[in-house]
């Protein structure tokens, strides 16, 4: 697996080489490049691993998958979504931001309250949290944590990295708050879609054992086919389970 450890070694190896072989300045710069590209990737795919562990499916042959929501909780549409849920009887995980939670805090209590399980998504969820210092990313999570904490009771371990960018920031405050990243393999992409249909059969046809898909409870066009997804899963054998149980991994402290 390529991480940020081992990329780094060969670098180095690499300027090793070229220095020994007395070979042009285009070549070094070409190393740089490749290494700055590679570092990009590994911010940008969440599955890769590069900067932390990040957990993105469950090991599993058996026909279960869990489902996610990120961004909530918020008025608008995480109350129907929540109800849609309860009428099918599934569970889910939302990832929430903190400063929802501190703004709605009896749909923070519902979400609980129903049987979900509820992780970290941050406190601001800001354009700019990647380039936040260490310092700055583990106070965000450690304020959202804190507030669930004061409202349910629940010591949250499972940790949703904001737009699923990781980088070595992030890494050392997620290691220092002692959470687990969760990541996804299913993206719903339901912040962009507008053909409601097309979007059930894209992940219709996506699901598989062990996957992890990620909505959104913010959207309006994830509020109207949740209900048509879940019996499409079903149709096809599939079981919808809590994420912990899928990944095998307390979601509380």
């Amino acid at each position: 697996m390529l991480t940020l450890k081992n990329c780094s070694i060969l670098v180095v190896l690499f300027f090793i080489a070229a220095f020994l072989l007395r070979l042009p300045a285009w070549v070094y710069i070409i190393i740089c490049l490749g290494y700055l590209l590679v570092l990009v990737w590994g911010s940008s795919r969440i599955h890769s691993q590069f900067y932390t562990s990040v957990i993105c499916s469950g090991n599993t042959a058996k026909p279960a998958i869990a489902i996610s929501f990120d961004d909530g909780p918020l008025p608008a549409y995480t109350p129907s979504i929540l109800a849609s849920l309860e009428q099918e009887n599934v569970p889910a995980c939302f990832f929430c931001i903190g400063k929802n939670v501190s703004s709605h805090p009896e749909l923070t209590k519902q979400i609980v309250k129903q049987g979900h399980i509820i992780g970290n998504h941050s406190f601001t969820h800001h354009g700019m949290f990647d380039l936040y210092s260490a310092s700055r990313m583990q106070a965000e999570l450690e304020t959202t944590n804190q507030l669930i904490w004061e409202l349910t009771g629940k010591k949250v371990r499972f940790f949703r990295p904001p737009y699923g960018v990781t980088n070595p920031n992030l890494a050392k405050a997620i290691k220092k708050t002692g959470m687990t990243t969760i990541g996804w393999n299913i993206r719903s992409m339901d912040t962009v879609a507008k053909d409601e249909r097309g979007l059930l059969e894209k992940l219709w046809k996506q699901v598989k054992p062990g996957a992890i898909v990620l909505f959104h409870d913010t959207k309006l066009i994830t509020d109207r086919i949740l209900p048509q997804f879940i019996a499409g899963v079903r149709n096809r054998g599939f079981e919808i389970v809590p994420i912990d149980e899928l990944i095998n991994e307390e979601a509380y402290a």
